[in-house]
């Protein structure tokens, strides 16, 4: 078994997160609404840089959604679901910078890229912010075992 950070985290927390995502991402596009992209962008700092355990989305999961479910024996690594987090807040933080400083096209283009992440973890359980994260370890291991060669 890999090791888990010490915080591991029921899986079907971070797909609701993904889903409630998805859904306010298209509205922004459909609105142009750069202040619920920013409050979207308040979302993703929160998770990536003090935890999923205060993002508002795994809250309402928590809450709302997991007690009405099956207990789960499996748990995922919560470590490349913040750094997922991370990476949508740049691109948050990048189109709601787009929107709010006339930019509209620089504010579609990076809310697009974020939506198209969020709905595929959300529908296919597909996270490409935990892939670049795992895939960038495998990397960083591959260079530090061939530098100590």
């Amino acid at each position: 078994m890999s090791q888990l950070s010490p915080r591991a985290v029921d899986p079907r927390g971070p797909r609701f997160a993904a889903w409630v995502t998805t859904v306010v991402l298209a509205i922004v596009l459909l609105t142009d609404g750069g202040w619920l992209l920013a409050a979207q962008t308040v979302v993703f700092a929160l998770g990536a840089f003090l935890g999923l355990g205060v993002a508002p989305y795994a809250v309402l999961y928590r809450l709302l959604i997991a007690p009405r479910l099956a207990p789960t024996t499996e748990r995922e690594d919560a470590t490349p679901v913040r750094f997922a987090q991370g990476v949508g807040f740049v691109f948050a933080a990048v189109g709601t910078v787009g929107y709010l400083a006339d930019a509209p096209l620089v504010g579609l283009v990076a809310t697009a890229a974020a939506l198209i992440a969020a709905f595929l973890n959300a529908a296919f359980g597909l996270c490409l912010g935990c892939l670049a994260y795992l895939r960038g370890r495998l990397l960083v291991s591959r260079f530090t075992r061939a530098r100590a060669a």
